[in-house]
């Protein structure tokens, strides 16, 4: 049976050395992979290096590492890194200049001495241990999911990461409250007889790693290419004009959806030109309150006070108008309803690459 444990680190290949003496392994692509805008900028020659690189692990978990005096890495290179205890296998996602600012907006300093060290690249040895140790997260997911419930905790093991070198593995859960798993780290560090580490994830994190298909129809973002998660609040449905429905607004995650700051900058620069929508109207027929907005056809949705029920669309300059009137005490008769009965235009079918049109068996008499 194929190997393919390496797929849950997202290499799209088994890892293959790079040079004939078999020591160096390189990985295929992934979707953390990280695109240096600065590779094509040439580094002044009296300006030395940066020395330090970023290595990513399973998922979304990233970090900065020091490289050892003598070692020199690209991006795509399988690396040892110093771990807690023993040593981490990991990819080399990002070198160069480039690492210095991603340094700098984590602000973390890299003359730190909490920043690890890379240790060697990957020999045939550390990929071997490494593959058996990816083989081993799924089994002991489920190992430990039966522990949990035998120990009736109120928790869900999403994820396991093995540490490179077998001697440590990471636990992703989910709680709603806090829970007391002292007697589970007992219980597993006997069972796999390695060191346990819990840690806690939100559920926006434990999507990203379970993965799926969002309404769109197409992958999950935080699956694929989202790695950091913005808060999402009900402001930016409201901004948009979408009906505040939770089971559409809803993502896999039960939050909001994360594709609803995707263009709130748009809707935001947009109806900055429009007037605003809690004033109230004034007309002769009664007083006018804001009901809806369509941002694109520029007009706004009234309705007078004594019949709620009956939406009447304005115009955004026959509002401002409006407004501006009642500054100077003029009151108008009523609102122009602005005309929306437009004729639609019918596209005539043209048959230049061979099809029929749809509707050709349709009654023409009906």
């Amino acid at each position: 049976m194929e190997n393919k444990g390496y797929l849950s680190r997202g290499c799209n290949g088994f890892p293959k050395p790079s040079h004939k003496k078999e020591t160096v392994f390189k990985h295929g692509c992934n979707k953390l992979d990280v695109y240096d805008w600065l590779k094509d900028i040439p580094t002044p020659a009296d300006l030395k290096g940066f020395d330090c690189v970023e290595v990513r692990f399973k998922n979304s978990r990233k970090d900065f590492f020091k490289l050892t005096p003598g070692i020199e890495v690209s991006v795509g290179d399988i690396v040892a890194v110093e771990a807690t205890p023993g040593h981490d296998i990991g990819i080399v996602s990002l070198t160069g200049n480039l690492v210095w600012f991603q340094m700098r907006k984590k602000k973390v300093n890299p003359a730190s001495s909490e920043v690890k060290k890379i240790y060697r690249k990957s020999k045939s040895s550390d990929i071997e241990k490494w593959v058996s140790a990816i083989e081993q997260e799924q089994p002991t997911m489920f190992k430990a999911r039966k522990i949990a419930i035998e120990l009736d905790l109120e928790m869900k093991i999403s994820d396991v990461e093995y540490q490179g070198d077998k001697t440590k593995a990471i636990f992703y859960y989910t709680a709603d409250a806090r829970v007391d798993f002292r007697e589970l780290i007992k219980r597993l560090a006997e069972e796999f007889m390695i060191r346990i580490e819990m840690r806690q994830i939100g559920v926006r994190q434990e999507s990203s790693r379970l993965g799926g298909i969002g309404a769109c129809g197409r992958e999950l973002c935080c699956s694929t290419w989202l790695t950091q998660f913005k808060s999402v609040s009900t402001s930016s449905a409201r901004l948009q004009q979408l009906s505040l429905n939770p089971q559409k607004l809803a993502g896999q995650c039960s939050k909001l959806k994360c594709c609803l700051n995707y263009e709130y900058d748009t809707y935001f620069d947009a109806i900055k030109d429009f007037p605003d929508s809690s004033k109230i109207l004034k007309t002769k027929a009664g007083d006018a309150i804001h009901q809806k907005t369509d941002i694109f056809r520029g007009i706004m949705w009234y309705s007078y006070t004594a019949s709620t029920e009956r939406f009447i669309p304005v115009s955004v300059e026959k509002v401002r108008e409006v407004i501006e009137n009642n500054k100077n005490n003029i009151i108008p008769e009523m609102l122009d309803e602005l005309k929306l009965h437009e004729e639609e235009k019918k596209i005539d079918f043209e048959n230049v690459v061979g099809q029929d049109d749809i509707t050709r068996f349709d009654d023409k008499k009906r």
